[in-house]
């Protein structure tokens, strides 16, 4: 799994000019599923995210994770995050997961994250979104469990 996490001050997703998704203060998640990934990359990576250390603290410090902010999640499935544009002009998305598989790894992600107690908010999965936020910092991290310790 490959994620984009994005410090956020509010983040907001609309469908058919419906919002199906809005935070406030948290993450904004781009989440992108491959063929290989499990159970277990779900798990590591939504924990990783409950606890990064990214918000500032009373001295200006990153040092309090979404948990401590009281801050939610809004989670947006992005299988263009495997794309591989190396050759040619048009990106290959063979490394993304087929629909059914990601999905399924897209949805117990976002339980697991909720498992925390933290509130998650998604798009619509396979829909044509309209993804809008305010990128607060700009604090921008690539995490993705390929390699993970």
């Amino acid at each position: 799994m490959k994620i984009v996490v994005q410090r956020a001050k509010d983040a907001k997703v609309v469908v058919e000019g419906q919002t199906v998704g809005q935070i406030d203060k948290g993450f904004m998640l781009l989440v992108g599923v491959t063929h290989e990934d499990t159970e277990q990359d779900v798990n590591w990576l939504a924990d990783k995210i409950v606890g990064l250390r990214v918000f500032e603290d009373e001295a200006g410090k990153m040092n309090h994770s979404v948990q401590d902010i009281g801050g939610a999640i809004l989670s947006v499935s992005q299988f263009t995050l495997y794309g591989d544009c190396r050759k040619g002009r048009r990106p290959n998305f063979m490394a993304a997961a087929r629909p059914e598989q990601a999905e399924q790894l897209y949805e117990r992600f976002n339980d697991r994250l909720r498992s925390h107690g933290l509130t998650v908010e998604t798009g619509r999965f396979g829909a044509m979104m309209d993804v809008s936020f305010i990128n607060d910092g700009p604090v921008t991290l690539i995490l993705d469990s390929e390699g993970k310790a």
